[in-house]
C-alpha cells in the first residue's frame, strides 16, 4: 500500500492544501496524519475539515488535546498557550466532533503510529540517537511513525540485540528515501504547518509499505499568507515571524 503521512498542522491553511496537491499527484492509496490538526495558525476549522475528508487514519496531537480539553493550557508556554486559548474560542462545533475521538497512537498495516513517540505519544520530542535507540527497543513495531518534533528525520537499529550503539539518525533532506525492508526504524514526515528544520517548505513522507521504501517530500507554499492569517487574527507575531525561517 503507498501511504502519504502528514503530521502537524497545525491550522495552516495554505501549507495543508499546498501538500495535499503534491500529494495528489503521488495517487496514494490512503493519508495517514500523525496529529496536530490545531494550534499556533490561524485556520483550525478549515484545516480539520479537510483533514476529515482527505485522511483515512488520524491520531490526536498534544495540541488537539489541549484544545478539547484533556490537558490543561498551562502546560503550554506563552505563544502555543495565547494559540491554544484563541483556538478554543473560536473553533465550531464540526471540529470538536472531530477532534474528540482521536487517540495520540495506534497502528495501521503493522506499522507504529505515534504523535510523539512510542515511549511517550504525547509529549516526548525524538532529537537525540539516545532517545531513539530508547524508543527503538520500546516500540513492538518494527517500523514505526512518529510526528511532534516537527523535524523531518529517521533513526534506525540492526534487528535482534544490537548494542545501543548501533542506533543511527539523520536529518531527512526532500528526496530522501530508506529502504525500510530490515531492521528497525522510528520516522519522522515533518511538519506541514510549522516545520522546524530550518526548511520552511511543508513537509510529508510517501510509505509504500509493499516496497517497503519511505521517501521525504517539501513543498513550497505561501508563507506569507499563512503569516498574515496569524497576525490579522491577532495571535502572537511570533507565530508567523517563524514560518519564514522554518524554526
Amino acid at each position: 500500500m503507498r501511504v502519504a503521512v502528514i503530521s502537524d498542522i497545525h491550522s495552516n491553511l495554505p501549507a495543508l492544501n499546498a501538500v495535499l496537491e503534491d500529494v495528489r499527484r503521488e495517487d496514494p492509496e490512503e493519508i495517514w496524519c500523525l496529529g496536530d490538526l490545531v494550534g499556533y495558525g490561524a485556520d483550525p476549522d478549515a484545516c480539520t475539515a479537510i483533514v476529515g475528508e482527505a485522511v483515512s487514519r488520524c491520531l490526536a496531537g498534544n495540541h488537539d488535546l489541549v484544545v478539547r480539553g484533556d490537558i490543561d493550557i498551562g502546560y503550554f508556554a506563552m505563544s502555543a498557550g495565547a494559540a491554544a486559548r484563541w483556538t478554543v474560542k473560536v473553533i465550531n462545533e464540526e471540529t470538536r466532533e472531530y477532534l474528540r475521538p482521536l487517540a495520540p497512537l495506534g497502528e495501521s498495516e503493522g506499522i507504529g503510529l505515534y504523535h510523539a513517540s512510542p515511549r511517550d505519544p504525547v509529549w516526548e520530542y525524538v532529537l537525540s540517537v539516545r532517545q531513539a535507540a530508547d524508543c527503538l527497543q520500546a516500540q513492538r513495531q518494527r517500523v514505526a511513525l512518529i510526528g511532534h518534533s516537527h523535524v523531518a528525520c529517521y533513526f534506525s537499529r540492526p534487528n535482534g540485540d544490537a548494542p545501543i550503539e548501533e542506533t543511527i539518525g539523520e536529518l531527512a533532506p526532500p528526496d530522501t528515501t530508506l529502504a525500510l525492508s530490515e531492521d528497525r526504524w522510528l520516522v519522522n514526515p515533518g511538519s506541514v504547518g510549522q516545520p522546524r528544520d530550518g526548511d520552511p517548505r511543508a513537509a510529508w513522507l510517501m510509505l509504500d509499505t509493499g516496497a517497503w521504501t519511505a521517501t521525504f517530500h517539501r513543498v513550497e507554499y505561501p508563507v506569507e499568507a499563512a503569516a498574515k492569517a496569524i497576525v490579522d487574527a491577532g495571535l502572537p507575531r511570533q507565530l508567523a515571524d517563524r514560518l519564514f525561517a522554518g524554526q
